[in-house]
């Protein structure tokens, strides 16, 4: 396991189904939700991340399915998929905590 900080869309994805397995187009929905619609994957950039992410043995293809004529993958995190995403969570709260500090923000939320 890299423990190089993870690309943004990747970390998005694992987000995406840490609590379900999802098929692409709802993860795409949920990141589009998750970052209040900053980031709206496109399906090249999406699926990419995917196909690196079951490479890398962080998710899994759950089932296949055929709908409408096409094929449907729905994946979900995989252990190792569970434990990065907890890693990288971890490496981000400790950067945001500091770069709080030297704000000066202390223990309040930012607000925008």
């Amino acid at each position: 396991m890299s423990e190089r900080a993870m690309q943004e869309l990747a970390l998005l994805v694992l987000t995406a189904l840490a609590d379900e397995p999802r098929h692409g187009y709802a993860i795409a929905q949920e990141i589009k939700g998750i970052t209040d619609g900053r980031v709206v994957p496109r399906t090249g950039a999406l699926y990419g991340a995917l196909d690196r992410l079951v490479t890398e043995g962080l998710i899994e293809v759950r089932q296949e399915e055929i709908v409408d004529g096409r094929a449907r993958r729905v994946f979900g995190l995989t252990t190792a998929g569970r434990e990065r995403l907890a890693l990288e969570t971890e490496r981000l709260a400790v950067a945001v905590q500091e770069a709080r500090r030297r704000l000066g923000l202390g223990g309040a939320p930012a607000t925008a």
